[in-house]
């Protein structure tokens, strides 16, 4: 485990997430002078539309981000396929969390089920008081009450801790990039059918170029604000909500193997308990440690103990 507390992690939390919130009209701009430096023949007409450029960036930062704190469970209920489940019908899943957030004395989460066989879990929402859980059914099925309360206690730290809110604030925008610059891609043919281009022109359409393809590799980076102790700290705060260690473990090899769920966005995928992608690639790029790893950690935290449970 890292010696990082979960006071400083929510405190890391919030400077990011306010940090994401500043990049994500200045990448808007980025796009918008790129577009408008490849559409123009006239340099100074794209020096002149500047700053109704920056403007209408700031207003769709502001309405998306409006939307977004409106809409946000609907947003990830329809890119999940997760479908809000009430006490009556998740009976086991409604009384193992009321208990944990009883203990810390938290409001109950929204809950969700995915109707998957995937065995994963992911936690959503811009606050505290608007946070929300989802499983998949996989999950519920898999895991018994001690392993499936462990599970919760993790994602309910990702609550707690901020992490959802960053993981939420990072897809949201990261999406709307991404749709920007599908649309950008048009950009260019349009302006090959005009003609008497000079050579400032071409050049500055190069630039314009330039500026766009930046802002598209910058958009996929907003995930790097994702890191990859956040799991380590979770998986700690699931020990300290439910004293039992050993339940975590072996609810961790018992996911391994049985956490992919291909349908979904890579976006939201980086939320989940589990993304076998995530753990690729260098520590600054991945989004999950490996799943050994976490279970090693909890194995020292818990003095070496082994529950030997099946993977």
């Amino acid at each position: 485990m890292r010696a990082t507390g979960l006071s400083t992690w929510t405190w890391n939390n919030q400077l990011k997430t306010v940090a994401l919130l500043a990049g994500f009209p200045v990448l808007l701009a980025m796009m918008g002078v790129g577009l408008a430096l490849v559409l123009t023949e006239d340099p100074g007409l794209a020096l002149r539309a500047l700053p109704g450029i920056l403007g209408v960036a700031m207003l769709v930062a502001g309405l998306w981000f409006a939307v977004a704190w409106v809409a946000n469970h609907r947003i990830m209920d329809a890119l999940s396929g997760a479908r809000r489940v009430t006490r009556e019908e998740e009976p086991r899943l409604w009384q193992l969390m009321e208990v944990l957030c009883i203990s810390r004395g938290e409001a109950v989460p929204r809950l969700a089920v995915i109707e998957t066989p995937a065995r994963n879990a992911f936690a959503s929402g811009l606050s505290r008081r608007t946070g929300a859980v989802t499983v998949t059914r996989g999950l519920l099925d898999a895991l018994d009450d001690r392993e499936l309360s462990a599970v919760l206690a993790h994602e309910l730290t990702h609550v707690r801790s901020g992490d959802a809110r960053l993981a939420v604030v990072a897809a949201i925008f990261a999406g709307i990039l991404t749709l920007v610059m599908e649309v950008m891609r048009f950009a260019p043919q349009r302006r090959s059918g005009r003609s008497g281009d000079g050579k400032g022109g071409g050049a500055l359409a190069v630039v314009g170029l330039l500026l766009i393809v930046a802002a598209a590799l910058l958009a996929p980076a907003l995930r790097l604000a994702l890191s990859r102790n956040r799991e380590y700290l979770a998986d700690a705060g699931a020990v300290d909500l439910t004293k039992d260690p050993d339940a975590m473990i072996s609810a961790l090899r018992k996911v391994a193997g049985h956490s992919e769920v291909p349908a979904l966005p890579s976006q939201l995928q980086a939320m989940m308990l589990d993304w076998p992608a995530g753990e690729r690639g260098p520590d600054a790029w991945g989004t999950h440690p490996p799943l050994e790893a976490r279970i090693e950690a909890l194995m020292r935290y818990a003095g070496g103990r082994d529950t030997g449970g099946p993977a």
